[in-house]
Order: structure tokens, then C-alpha cells, then sequence
């Protein structure tokens, strides 16, 4: 079984964030610039929220506000939920179905290292099978009864 750390090391690292004082324009062009559709909300090295493309669109773009004049704390989701390094991916998979969110953020000692995509789950758990499949057609073909 694959874990949350497993599923980190296939990814950059590198730690895409704003302040929640910024701007959710700025949040928005993290997103853009980086290729993600999330944005970790990070002050003074403590993890106090995260904003989505959806948080932009229903909470901004909707009512008519401006993304150059709403501070991305008014828009986030404030004390995200957050997994371990060791916690399993299947689940953290079950969890993200279960409340609906495609983003957690990592923590390991109260640090964030981190953040796993409901993406990076499946294809995590997808490789994981396809190992499982590979040894078990290597037993069958040559380690079997009768091979």
C-alpha cells in the first residue's frame, strides 16, 4: 500500500502558497503560473487555509466581487483538513470522496511539506495495482503449480 509520502516524492516539492492578506488575483495567477488548481494559504509558516479555482469562481466571480480588491482570506477555506506522511492513500482516496475537497494538504510535525491531489492518489494507487498485477502474472508464468 502506497502512502502520502509515496506520493510526494513523485511530485516537485515545491510549496505553491499566498498570505491571506494577498490578493485572490495573485492566488489565480499562482494557480495559472504553476498549473495547479489550488494554492496552499501559508502565514508566517503556519497553514491557515487553502483557496481553489472553485473558491475563486463561486466566491469571487459570482457576486461580482473584484479578484484585485478581495484579500484570499475571505475567500478560503480556513483550518484545512491536513494527513501525515505515513497516512495510506486509500485513505486519504476514501476522505476526499467521502467530504467532496481534490486537495490535503501534508503536515509532518506541524510543518507543511506538502500537497497531494486526488490525482496524485489515483495514479499512486494505479501503479500500485499494476505492480500487483505484474507479480502475480510472473508467479503464474513461471513460478506456478506445474511451471
Amino acid at each position: 500500500m502506497s502512502t502520502v509520502k509515496n506520493a510526494l516524492a513523485q511530485k516537485s516539492g515545491i510549496l505553491i502558497h499566498v498570505r491571506s492578506g494577498d490578493m485572490v488575483i495573485e492566488a489565480l495567477r499562482q494557480m495559472r503560473d504553476n498549473r495547479v488548481r489550488s494554492v496552499l494559504v501559508i502565514d508566517d509558516d503556519v497553514l491557515v487555509g487553502i483557496v481553489t479555482q472553485g473558491d475563486c469562481a463561486i466566491k469571487v466571480l459570482l457576486p461580482g466581487l473584484d479578484a484585485k480588491q478581495t484579500p484570499v482570506g475571505q475567500v478560503m477555506t480556513g483550518n484545512p483538513v491536513t494527513v501525515k506522511p505515513d497516512d495510506q492513500l486509500e485513505g486519504c482516496m476514501a476522505m476526499m470522496a467521502q467530504r467532496t475537497f481534490r486537495h490535503l494538504p501534508v503536515l509532518h510535525a506541524g510543518k507543511i511539506v506538502g500537497v497531494i491531489s486526488i490525482g496524485d492518489v489515483v495514479k499512486n494507487i494505479i501503479r500500485d495495482l499494476e505492480h500487483n498485477v505484474d507479480d502475480l502474472m510472473g508467479y503464474i508464468m513461471k513460478d506456478g503449480p506445474g511451471g
